[in-house]
């Protein structure tokens, strides 16, 4: 159990996909399932035709520009009908459909590392569409969150009571009193941006995480820079000609010792050779006489 869950849930992205579902559902249900309800009153001077009681409800997909109400004229018997100014469709419904493939893509993808492990890393095609994939919703996580929370202030400024008042005929006459008695709370659709922007950090935020598992970050690191395998060279043919120094034969030796270290290489048996030399004296070992012996100096 414990390895299948290492398996499973082992990179951070992978951890954080209940994270990214959970935010996901909020993003769009905040957005999506809001509604909201402004209340003027126009008291006019005549008083019989006075309404106090005008509410104007609106809410997603906020087509304002379909949302109306009566309004008494005050002159008249009579009232007309009043449509607010806008369609913010197109900002809230990006920023809904985005939180919604988001979510339906953290489950499929939870689906897939648990029950379909093996094909996943297959051919390293399932890191590399997961790769492609985190970087194309973390590229929309951040234009519909930046869309929507500019759409967002649009609809605030459209829907305030001092904008609506002004589209009331009976409103503009000094002698008649309005105002709002009821404005629309605004911090469901304020958590929304929040949380759209929460998403924009844990998609972006995993894409070198995702990088990581493709075959292009392998592929890279199992076969090193040209610089460091050039040094690796240097140092293994100054290694080479340091230890290759040793089989070159020495006039200093003399017949002598140049034989014995000839019959050295069939007897298998140690010798203690001493060279004299202008920095001082080395004692030299042969620590396995083969036909490809090693020595040691010190």
């Amino acid at each position: 159990n414990d390895l299948l869950s290492d398996q499973v849930f082992g990179g951070p992205h992978r951890s954080l996909l209940a994270f990214k579902s959970i935010f996901a559902i909020c993003a769009f249900a905040t957005c999506g399932g809001y509604y909201g309800r402004l209340q003027v009153k126009v008291d006019c001077a005549d008083r019989r035709q006075s309404n106090l009681s005008i509410n104007i409800d609106f809410g997603y997909p906020f087509r304002l520009e379909q949302v109306h109400f009566r309004a008494p004229l005050c002159e008249a018997k009579r009232g007309e009908v009043l449509f607010l100014d806008g369609d913010y469709s197109s900002a809230a419904q990006f920023f809904v459909t985005v939180g919604v493939f988001a979510f339906l893509y953290s489950l499929m993808a939870t689906v897939v590392y648990v029950f379909y492990q093996n094909k996943y890393l297959k051919n390293n095609r399932g890191p590399l569409v997961d790769f492609v994939v985190t970087i194309m919703f973390s590229f929309m996580w951040l234009v519909s969150s930046c869309f929507w929370a500019k759409t967002l202030s649009d609809i605030k400024a459209a829907t305030n009571p001092t904008q609506v008042l002004l589209l009331i005929s009976a409103c503009r006459a000094q002698e008649n009193k309005c105002a709002a008695t009821q404005e629309p709370l605004w911090s469901r659709l304020n958590t929304s941006v929040v949380f759209g922007f929460v998403n924009l950090v844990l998609w972006g935020g995993n894409i070198w995480f995702v990088f990581k598992e493709t075959g292009w970050y392998k592929t890279g690191h199992r076969y090193p820079t040209r610089s460091a395998s050039g040094k690796r060279s240097s140092e293994m043919r100054q290694r080479l000609y340091s230890e290759s120094s040793f089989d070159q034969p020495d006039e200093s030796f003399g017949p002598t010792r140049q034989n014995s270290f000839n019959q050295s290489q069939t007897d298998y048996r140690p010798y203690s050779l001493q060279r004299h030399a202008a920095g001082g004296n080395y004692v030299c070992q042969i620590k396995h006489v083969s036909p490809s012996c090693q020595v040691l100096c010190w």
